[in-house]
This record gives C-alpha cells, structure tokens and sequence, in this order.
C-alpha cells in the first residue's frame, strides 16, 4: 500500500513538473499558425512565455489568454523581428516580465510564391528581411539574455529547401539560408551552451495558408501525393518537436535540421 501511495504520488508529480517548469520562451510570430501551437505547447510543459506579434495584436491576446485558462503564464509583446529596435524590446519586456530567457523560437517568417519573370526586389527584400535577418537580430539579442547554463534556439525552416519546388526560388532561398545559418551559429555558441536547432516543416494547415489558397488547392493534393505519410501537417504536428528541441532532452543536439515533414524531402 506504501509504494503504491509513493507511485501515486509520483506520477502527480510529474503531471504538474513539465519538461520546461521555470523556463522562459520567445516565440517570434506566434500570434497564429505553427508558432502558436509551439507556444502553447511550451506553456504547457511549464514555460513562461512571450507571445510575440507584429500586427495581429487580437489574435496574440487570444494565445495568451488560452495559455492562461490552462494555469500558464504568458505574455503578448509586439514587435516586427526585421527590426532590430523592435528586437531589442521584445527581449526587455522579456526580461521584466519574468527576468531570465532559456529559449527562442524564431518562427517568424512570410512567403509568396511566383515564377521567376515575377519575383520584385520588394518580394525578395521581405521575405529575406523576415525569414533571414530577424531570425539573426533575435537570436543576436537572446544570446545576450540567456544565462550560465545557456539556452535553446530554434529556428523554424522548411522543407522547401530540399524539395525546391518550382515558383518558390526567394522562399526557398530563405529557408536554404536558415539551414546554413542554423549549423554555422551552432558552432559560434556552443561554446557558450546555447545549442541551435532547426525545425523543417513540409506545407501546414494554418490561416496563412487557408488565405495564401493553398488548402484544398492542386498545390496541396501534390504535396499529400508526395508524402508518405499522405497529408499535410497541423501545427500540432511541430509543436512536440519544438518541446523536445527546448527542453533537456535534446541536450546533447545542436546544429541538427529536423524534417518534421511527414516523410516529404
């Protein structure tokens, strides 16, 4: 009866301690979409976290709310990551909201698709000032907030760099050049415990990709046909990648590229 008790007890224990009890995280983008479902699942291993927005202010709250409905502690904070004013004040609000950073997730990105005879500078600025440089000024900033034991970034790609499907050449440029920067910065902060990682997802139902026309579109039917796993993903799909790269579990990983894509490369 004693033990039975004890076991009792222990698995309570381990439903209330989450993989990242105490831990604080940024979610760039995480407003809707993949990087919401990371920030809820985050919250509920016991992080604190920031939900960062650059103009859906409603549907960040909306995130925040839910976390808090479920016991956890979040945080709405605004800020467009190609900036790196902006980036700096994500971080201390960050810091005065819960005084320490033990992940970042670099979610934040924008896509648009077109044939080569298309493609403006205006395309190629944006989505390389989202997808390439705010991924950079975020993790340049966090570096400088993650403490003694270090941190986990993770940085969320695509599988479109290895499939590199036509009328995708700026998209997949900046998702090439996420896969790049996620081994060479693995390298650079190692030595300060902050391991780099990169999630790949292949296409995701999100409402990006609901008002981009891309579900129910030929577009999807030919990457389901392509996936041997035979659909596309939901975010819940990617979020408990992202808990295993933030948490302990993945501490000796670093500079990996994970395809979380249903098989699709």
């Amino acid at each position: 009866m004693i033990i039975e008790m004890s076991n009792e007890w222990q698995i309570e224990r381990r439903e209330v301690m989450g993989k990242l009890t105490n831990k604080v995280a940024v979610v760039t983008g995480s407003s809707k979409g993949i990087g919401a479902g990371i920030a809820r699942s985050l919250a509920a291993e016991g992080a604190a976290v920031v939900v960062n927005y650059s103009s859906s202010k409603e549907g960040a709250e909306r995130v925040v709310t839910e976390i808090k409905a479920q016991g956890g502690k979040a945080i709405a904070v605004q800020g467009d990551v190609a900036k790196a004013k902006d980036v700096q004040r994500i971080f201390a609000e960050t810091k005065k909201a819960f005084g320490r950073l033990d992940v970042l997730v670099n979610n934040a990105g924008v896509y648009e698709f077109a044939p080569l005879e298309q493609v403006t500078e205006e395309q190629f600025h944006r989505m390389f000032g989202t997808n390439v440089l705010g991924l950079i000024l975020a993790t340049q900033e966090a570096a400088k907030h993650f403490g003694a034991d270090g941190g986990s970034v993770i940085n969320i790609g695509s599988v479109a760099s290895s499939v590199t499907a036509p009328h995708t050449t700026v998209y997949t440029a900046t998702k090439g050049a996420v896969d790049a920067v996620t081994r060479t910065l693995a390298k650079e902060l190692g030595p300060r415990k902050i391991r780099v990682n990169s999630i790949n997802p292949g296409v995701v139902e999100t409402e990006g990709a609901h008002a981009a026309g891309v579900i129910g579109s030929d577009f999807q039917k030919g990457f389901e046909a392509q996936t041997p796993l035979g659909r596309i993903a939901q975010p819940s799909d990617i979020a408990p990648v992202a808990v295993f790269l933030a948490s302990a579990d993945s501490g000796w990983v670093t500079g990996e590229t994970l395809l979380a894509s249903g098989g699709l490369r």
